[in-house]
């Protein structure tokens, strides 16, 4: 028959996923995390194929296989109402759950922020893999951007900054752009000694392209020990941070109210000192009243 007044709830960003399954007075009672969810990549079936053994785990951690009540997924790469209807259908077909909820994965950061009881109102944004913002405003209101990246307007998130941080490396090694320590520091992380050899590496893919995202925290570092080029960066994503929250406040008329700003993913969880204090900076500036909140829990919560 299944167990009765529980939920699974799923977590599913680019890098990694989580599943708790709950019972209604908030006991976890089982809990799995696996690697990142790109239907994009893979296609919706496939996608919805990897949550599959996370969600066998935390049943067997309860002593069943289900069905449970509600399935509550909040999904990275769900940002159109197309993409949202095809993975619903997809969880519906497992059989996971009596109903099925998908929304993006920003709004579960959301809800991880705000406070229990009242109308939920607020802004989030994410920056992690990638870069993403919702809102909830009066009324049930919404605020969403497609964010499907630059062809959407997108700009920032821990794969773009990695990006960045190669662009500018790999012209201010060969004088067509500005001098950086990052044409130094980059190829260092992976044991080389030029961006001829880093760039060679990337490109043969004696480096794999996974691994391109751990030159984030070098791009901090190197903007940490006073780099122009690589501070401009950061200055930048701050920048873009501010812009996606202010413009979702505005969208739900909350510019003149106090109002949770959610700061999470990867990127703005770690609380780097030149990002999240250029991001404060700005926000009091574009929204005074917004009330920022670094949210470090992981968004299943949500």
């Amino acid at each position: 028959m299944g167990l009765t007044g529980t939920a699974l709830a799923i977590d599913a960003g680019n890098s990694k996923t989580d599943v708790a399954l709950v019972d209604t007075d908030g006991t976890v009672l089982g809990t799995a995390r696996g690697g990142g969810f790109q239907p994009p990549v893979v296609g919706a079936g496939r996608a919805v194929d990897v949550l599959a053994p996370l969600v066998a785990s935390v049943l067997a951690q309860a002593g069943t296989d289900g069905p449970v009540d509600q399935v509550s997924a909040y999904l990275a790469n769900a940002d159109l109402p197309v993409e949202e209807a095809g993975l619903t259908e997809e969880i519906t077909r497992r059989g996971w759950a009596r109903t099925v909820t998908v929304g993006n994965d920003t709004f579960a950061l959301l809800r991880a922020g705000l406070p229990d009881g009242g109308e939920p109102l607020g802004v989030a944004v994410v920056c992690g893999a990638g870069i993403n913002a919702a809102g909830l405003g009066h009324g049930g209101a919404t605020a969403r951007f497609p964010a499907i990246g630059r062809i959407s307007g997108d700009w920032g998130g821990g794969a773009f900054l990695a990006d960045e941080a190669l662009w500018f490396a790999a012209r201010a090694e060969d004088g067509r752009g500005e001098p950086s320590d990052l044409a130094h520091a980059l190829p260092a992380h992976f044991g080389l000694t030029t961006m001829p050899e880093l760039i060679a590496a990337l490109h043969l893919r004696d480096i794999p392209e996974q691994r391109r995202h751990e030159l984030t925290p070098v791009l901090f570092d190197v903007a940490t020990a006073g780099d122009d080029v690589a501070r401009a960066i950061i200055a930048r994503q701050a920048e873009e941070v501010v812009l996606l929250a202010a413009v979702a406040l505005e969208r739900l008329d909350l510019l003149s109210e106090p109002t949770p700003v959610i700061l999470g993913g990867g990127v703005l969880a770690a609380k780097h000192p030149l990002l999240h204090d250029g991001v404060t900076r700005l926000l009091a500036e574009r929204a005074p009243k917004a009330v920022p909140q670094v949210v470090t829990a992981p968004p299943v919560l949500g």
